[in-house]
């Protein structure tokens, strides 16, 4: 039963589910489901798909996440760094509007599913934290900027297209002189009224008497109020015959069952953008959820979030939907509403269903461009420059790897910016531990602590050197800590012992290992011993399956005052006698 309950959590929360926790789920999911229906539309337009893969992505994908997910506010469905990664993979293997544009899209979801799955199974979460939290910011600040400029091109009501920053800007200067200008009527009075609608409205309605709670539900409808407030003018006025384009007819009918392809040529095509799309996707996922989980002292299980979010977009193939992950704003207005458990996306699920069978001839007239300023608004909130002011501030090496990821998403496209944001994660990593923090201490006077000469006003012996090693040893940096015990001891000068104080080690790979042996081998030829101390069992264990403790010319200390007290020439200190 423990097994189920591991892959199954809604075991868990599904046997202590009472009345109050039904009432807040439904109210949460009431909330919830008026936000999502224009966000679902506008979210499939950036995709390239149809208006209604929207909302067939946000049905079964948050059923199948209630089910095997572990966050209890996480709200799974399409998101916009997601839903432009998806135009921008699927856009390379088919032309926008055709089956196979729709079947990539199937495909991808279920590539993505099957990864996320296979990497919970295997228990990989922890691969994530490759991505660095600079990294990932200045992609979503890049993306942001692409997505808003890559919907300029509906609130102008003209046509445009790119991959880049730099071509979409191209393509819309050269199409400035086909603006339709009821277009841009709608596309700037609606970002006006969202922009309002943000900052200015909760503030209002609590002003005339209307409590905080409900003024910020309120609040949340803006969206639902744009989309119905234009659909009604572009109806009124036969705006279509103007020139504005609109949504049209979209299928009354539940998501139907779908086949993602399986075509050798198309699965190899879109492999390494699925693999993208679900690092991504699971990294914003897994953000949101534990701070979401933190606020009530709950936990999430990263592995099992993976297989939440995989059962999710292997759902989305099988139903008409496209890659989807855990969004931001819909969480927290799912957390803010009151959502007790993922019961709560459940019942949004069934909102959603309902929308899609009763609601969908009442969105024929909606403008695309209502939709565009809905993305545009959203997004903007997105993007963050001051991450490159605190990272210039804090550390010029992040600062560089945030720049980068900008800049080579923006000038290069989505797809090459999240790869290179992947690669300068890692080289971060590597080029950060490949020189590790090696101090030489000092005994602190009339103590028993040691401390680096540097920094402190320490006792020391000119034939005794020790190392305090700040880093795990392993193939990156052993060389670098070899090189520099060579430049230390060098010949003529007065060390007669070396100690390496290992207290922050955790682990020896091999590739240390023989560089131990090699400087253990080379000290010994120079008469100079090699001591080590405060070596964690762990590591001590591992060092004994091998031949450098049998040859150490030196010996194996328990406390870094213990060495001090063997090697040194120099007088005992004045609070040894209060050992």
């Amino acid at each position: 039963m423990s097994f189920l309950r591991q892959y199954l959590p809604i075991l868990v929360w599904g046997r202590s589910y009472n009345r109050q926790a039904l009432s807040n789920d439904l109210v949460a999911a009431v909330i919830v489901t008026i936000m999502l229906i224009p966000q679902s539309l506008a979210y499939a337009m950036l995709a390239g798909l149809p208006p209604e893969v929207g909302i067939y992505a946000s049905i079964a994908p948050i059923v199948l996440y209630a089910v095997f997910g572990t966050s209890r506010a996480l709200a799974v469905g399409p998101v916009a760094v997601v839903s432009l990664l998806t135009a921008s993979a699927i856009g390379q293997v088919a032309e926008q509007g055709t089956a196979g544009y729709a079947v990539a899209a199937l495909t991808l979801a279920f590539l993505s599913g099957g990864f996320l799955v296979l990497l919970g199974l295997l228990r990989l979460g922890f691969l994530a934290n490759f991505l660095s939290h600079p990294v990932i910011a200045g992609f979503i600040t890049a993306s942001g900027l692409l997505i808003a400029t890559s919907q300029v091109k509906h609130i102008l009501g003209i046509q445009a297209s790119g991959h880049s920053l730099i071509e979409l800007l191209v393509s819309l200067v050269s199409h400035l002189g086909e603006v339709n200008l009821p277009t841009l009527a709608i596309g700037l009075s609606v970002i006006g009224f969202l922009f309002w609608v943000r900052s200015g409205l909760n503030p209002l309605l609590q002003r005339i008497g209307i409590a905080p709670g409900l003024a910020g539900v309120l609040t949340k409808t803006g969206p639902v109020v744009a989309v119905g407030l234009s659909t009604l003018l572009t109806w009124a006025f036969a705006l279509p015959e103007s020139g504005v384009k609109i949504v049209g007819a979209v299928p009354q009918s539940l998501p139907p069952l779908t086949l993602p392809g399986f075509s050798p040529d198309l699965l190899q095509s879109l492999l390494l953008p699925a693999i993208l799309i679900s690092i991504i996707g699971f990294v914003e996922s897994v953000s949101v959820a534990q701070t979401l989980a933190a606020k009530k002292r709950q936990r999430i299980d990263p592995d099992q979030e993976l297989i939440g979010l995989g059962a999710a977009n292997i759902g989305a193939a099988f139903t008409g939907g496209y890659p989807v992950t855990g969004g931001f704003a819909r969480s927290v207005v799912n957390f803010d509403a009151g959502a007790e458990t993922p019961a709560a996306g459940a019942f949004t699920a069934l909102g959603l269903a309902i929308a899609a069978l009763a609601l969908t001839p009442l969105i024929y007239y909606l403008p695309n461009a209502t939709l565009a300023a809905t993305i545009v608004v959203a997004v903007l909130s997105l993007v963050d420059f001051s991450i490159l002011k605190k990272t210039w501030r804090y550390s010029r090496a992040d600062f560089t790897a945030v720049a980068a990821t900008i800049l080579l998403t923006l000038t290069l496209g989505v797809e090459i910016g999240v790869a290179s944001g992947v690669a300068i994660s890692v080289l971060l990593h590597l080029y950060k531990t490949s020189r590790p923090h090696v101090a030489e201490v000092g005994l602190v006077p009339g103590t028993q602590h040691f401390r680096n000469i540097n920094r402190h006003d320490v006792t020391t012996d000119p034939q005794l050197l020790t190392l305090r090693v700040d880093e795990s040893l392993y193939f990156v940096n052993a060389r670098f800590l070899e090189d520099l015990i060579q430049s230390r001891v060098t010949e003529g000068c007065a060390i007669r012992h070396v100690v390496l104080m290992m207290s922050a080690v955790n682990e020896v790979d091999y590739s240390a290992l023989e560089s131990l042996e090699a400087v253990n081998s080379r000290l010994k030829d120079m008469g100079v011993g090699l001591h080590f101390s405060e070596v964690k069992g762990p590591v001590m264990d591992k060092l004994k399956s091998t031949h450098l403790l049998q040859d150490l010319n030196g010996a194996i200390y328990l406390a870094q005052y213990d060495a001090w007290t063997n090697l040194s020439t120099s007088s005992p200190p004045a609070g040894r006698a209060a050992e």
